[in-house]
């Protein structure tokens, strides 16, 4: 017989937990799914321990500025303090229990299975034992069900004890050498940080330049990086089949490459085949799903996260849980908007960025004005001397006079990037933003460099 309640969260990342939990905190009946860790892939196996691996990375990096700043050090890298600070203090060995009892502890109830809709109102969880629990929902079903890392079908690779993220974020030691295949966000963050750990990395990227989605100038920033670190780079190349043996060798029609592990960051999919789209009239073999404002996909369905192709970000999870809550509760609150996105690489140099890229905006059909300043011309950039690459790169829809994108790149790129996300998302008039007072020396005063090129 089915248990009837009030809302069912498929997926149960930093949104769909957070939904859940919100809901709950209201006091609806709220059950949660997910077959794996309640929280989702950041705190386990994406944000949290990568950022722990950069941290510690990066505080060799600085170590090893010293002899240019200050005297002389001598740096020796150690990967065993971090593996324990990401097994100890972010995942609990990964085990979730802390935050099943969290939202437990709220009013919640989980279920720990494969959760899919099978009618308007209704799920089904198929649970770890096999057995099923049937659910109706009073008030809204709603789907995080997220994405799993993208897999090439490049011959001989899935038969092979290759990585993702959710494998190198376990180790307990830094590889000996290490290819990783994708020069995206995920794969230069854990390039560039393991490399400072000691380990030989060679990166694999199919498009012409790393962070292809970045622009250009970033590019160019993060290839000069891994250069200058022994980082080897291979851009505009496709692998074209992997073998193992005592180690991987990844071949090309011109050459090989070869490390004691691969690993695979070559983006995310997602999988909406099977949690029952196809009962509520969409095409389970869609993509990406396609809400409304208020994050409506059917009568009584929302959905929220990396499923609605709208950034694969935690932030964006949030952003959306937010919407979705209030429409679930009846309350009135702004639609989703999306003009103003912000999203941070934690390479060094770190690579903030907003809204639209130059080329996107051109694409629009915009009147595009450009500007371009380097972190190192800048007061602080020169007095900070090693370690100061960076740039501040605006778009401006010169019709309008406001900006529809900008970048922020440098020692403290996503930190800078939030005046300028300010500055696009209200599209503050860039005659106004000429006007403001910029703290001095700061790495945020380069922004008025780069205003100043746009009078």
């Amino acid at each position: 017989m089915a248990d009837t309640v009030d809302v069912v969260v498929i997926g149960m990342g930093p949104g769909g937990e957070y939904v859940a939990g919100k809901l709950a905190e209201a006091g609806l009946a709220v059950v949660g799914v997910d077959q794996r860790l309640l929280g989702g892939e950041c705190p386990y196996y994406g944000c949290i321990p990568s950022k722990m691996i950069i941290r510690g990375a990066n505080a060799l990096a600085e170590g090893r500025r010293v002899s240019t700043l200050a005297g002389h050090s001598s740096v020796e890298p150690d990967f065993t303090p971090v593996a324990a600070r990401i097994r100890n203090e972010a995942t609990d060995n990964w085990d979730d229990r802390a935050a099943v009892d969290r939202f437990v502890g709220k009013g919640g109830r989980f279920l720990r299975g494969h959760g899919r809709i099978t009618g308007p109102g209704a799920v089904t969880v198929t649970c770890a034992d096999g057995a099923a629990v049937e659910l109706v929902a009073r008030r809204a079903i709603l789907l995080n069900t997220g994405t799993d890392p993208a897999v090439p079908p490049i011959p001989g690779l899935r038969e092979s004890p290759y990585w993702t993220n959710r494998d190198i974020l376990t180790v307990e030691k830094a590889p000996e050498s290490l290819i990783v295949l994708g020069g995206g966000a995920i794969g230069c963050e854990l390039a560039q940080a393991f490399t400072r750990f000691g380990t030989r990395v060679t990166v694999v990227e199919g498009s012409p330049r790393l962070l292809s989605m970045e622009e250009p100038e970033s590019s160019e920033l993060i290839d000069k990086a891994f250069t200058d670190e022994g980082i080897e780079v291979h851009t505009g190349r496709h692998v074209s089949a992997v073998r193992h043996g005592d180690g991987f060798t990844c071949e090309f029609d011109d050459g090989q490459i070869t490390a004691r592990h691969l690993l695979v960051a070559a983006g995310r999919r997602t999988n909406l085949s099977d949690i029952g789209l196809d009962t509520i009239g969409l095409d389970p073999a869609a993509k990406f799903l396609d809400p409304d404002e208020h994050m409506r996909i059917a009568d009584g369905v929302w959905a929220i996260g990396d499923i609605t192709g709208k950034g694969a970000f935690t932030h964006m999870s949030m952003y959306q849980g937010g919407i979705a809550t209030r429409a679930i509760l009846g309350k009135p609150g702004h639609g989703a908007e999306y003009h103003a996105v912000p999203r941070v690489t934690f390479t060094d140099p770190e690579v903030g960025s907003v809204g639209l890229t130059e080329a996107q905006a051109r694409e629009r059909g915009l009147t595009v004005r450009v500007a371009l300043t380097q972190i190192p011309d800048s007061s602080r950039g020169w007095i900070h001397k090693v370690g100061n690459t960076g740039i501040i790169k605006l778009v401006e829809d010169a019709d309008r006079g406001v900006l529809v994108g900008a970048t922020s790149a440098g020692p403290t790129g996503g930190e800078v990037l939030s005046a300028l996300v300010v500055a696009v998302h209200a599209e503050v008039p860039t005659s106004r933003l000429r006007e403001l007072i910029y703290a001095y020396p700061t790495f945020h005063r380069a922004i008025e460099d780069a205003i100043t090129q746009l009078s």
